[in-house]
């Protein structure tokens, strides 16, 4: 009985030694050598979805959660909160995007905003009782025109300033847990469990539902620089795309198996260098494309789970997170 238990135990020991062997270089990732990324103090604590800036470079904004909508004049360096008479409903502002001095914010409950004058004015654009779900996510496409989806998936366009509405999909989704536009107007959306994905793109008439890679559940989803997909499931497991295809991913790859925290979003700062940010100050960079990985441990001891990641240009980059959280990427010090 104890020499079956030994021999049980040896081979325990030796498993645990050949896994250590095979994953020690990426069980916890050695420290960047940049650290780009700078916190700045804004006077909330909600929660931060989105950012965008309009015709200035310096001129942009922030939304988020208890009707929180940010303004900076001076590129990202300080942020005023803007006072909107919304009543005494409190909405989660979801997505934002300017054209020009043209800028649009959707939220949840049912709520589309829209300047003409570059914010000084903001006003509330009325929505059918009949539109499936609620405004998600908006592009500005150009003077009074502005691409909506909602958070089941249902797509519309307008060129009146959203006095009228013309479908582009038929049918919806369902619930999701996040969505994605890319460049050239086609999506993809995580559905709200995680369970399955799906992509649309103009002209076809209905989402096409895919199937997850494994038994991980999905946690986001988005497009790099050429327009290819890559994934993000339970547990910091990540996928690229082969190509354009909306199903050709390569094999699964977690960048650090020692951290306890989920992975949340990703962007690419150029082709080949990619930032992912997640929970507990998590936040991740490869510059060669995914092959290796480092962390910035500058950010990890920054209260707060890191949501979203925006490029708006190489040199021009935001990590939004809960509590007013917002790092500046600052392109002298990388």
């Amino acid at each position: 009985m104890h020499a079956a238990f030994d021999w049980l135990k040896r081979g325990l020991v030796a498993l645990v030694a050949v896994a250590l062997a095979t994953g020690c270089s990426n069980y916890f990732l050695a420290d960047a050598d940049v650290h780009p990324w700078a916190v700045i103090q804004v006077p909330v604590e909600a929660t931060l979805s989105d950012i965008a800036f309009g015709e200035d470079d310096n001129h942009g904004w922030i939304v988020g959660s208890r009707n929180t909508l940010l303004e900076t004049q001076d590129g990202g360096e300080t942020w005023q909160v803007r006072e909107l008479s919304m009543g005494d409903q409190p909405y989660t502002f979801t997505s934002i995007d300017f054209d020009g001095s043209e800028g649009w914010v959707t939220g949840m409950p049912s709520v589309l905003l829209h300047t003409a004058d570059s914010g000084k004015t903001w006003e509330s654009v009325p929505l059918s009782k009949e539109l499936p779900g609620s405004p998600f996510l908006i592009t500005a496409l150009g003077p009074k025109s502005a691409e909506m989806a909602t958070d089941i998936g249902a797509i519309y366009q307008t060129d009146d300033g959203g006095r009228t509405w013309k479908a582009l999909v038929q049918g919806a989704v369902g619930v999701v847990r996040n969505m994605v536009r890319s460049d050239d107007g086609r999506y993809v959306a995580v559905s709200s469990r995680g369970n399955f994905y799906s992509t649309w793109a103009p002209g076809q008439d209905q989402w096409i539902p895919h199937n997850r890679q494994n038994s991980r559940r999905l946690q986001n989803m988005g497009f790099d620089k050429d327009g290819k997909l890559w994934v993000i499931a339970r547990g910091g497991q990540l996928r690229f795309s082969n190509s354009r295809s909306s199903d050709d991913f390569t094999a699964a790859i977690s960048p650090e198996f020692g951290t306890s925290w989920g992975l949340l979003d990703m962007a690419f700062r150029t082709g080949n260098e990619v930032w992912v940010a997640g929970g507990g100050g998590d936040l991740l960079c490869s510059f060669d494309g995914g092959e290796t990985w480092f962390k910035d441990k500058s950010v990890e001891d920054v209260p707060s789970n890191f949501y979203k990641v925006k490029f708006l240009a190489p040199d021009k980059g935001f990590i939004l997170g809960q509590e007013g959280t917002i790092l500046k990427y600052q392109p002298e010090a990388a």
